[in-house]
């Protein structure tokens, strides 16, 4: 099984690395809904933005946990949009 590789912008990279992040967001779509309905992956691998090859330093490795669906307000997604909430809470 492969990793799923999220690629993220620095203000939540960052939180996510320092623990007050343990859900990541992605719209309630089609396709976010057929890469993670029915699916299972070894890990998480969490990028900040698009790093060079090779470069460790800017990936964060989480345990694949799952998601669910939830209703949230967020500044990129509008006020109560539907999306997959992906636990991201357990180190690899």
């Amino acid at each position: 099984m492969k990793p799923l590789i999220l690629h993220l912008k620095r203000e939540y990279w960052e939180a996510i690395r320092n623990g007050s992040k343990t859900e990541e967001y992605r719209t309630c779509n089609d396709y976010w809904g057929l890469r993670l309905h029915n699916r299972e992956y070894t890990e998480i691998h969490l990028l900040l933005g698009y790093p060079k090859k090779g470069d460790t330093s800017r990936i964060l490795r989480k345990k694949w946990k799952g998601y669910k669906k939830t209703v949230i307000s967020h500044k990129h997604f509008g006020n109560c949009v539907l999306v997959f909430a992906i636990d991201i809470s357990v180190d690899a």
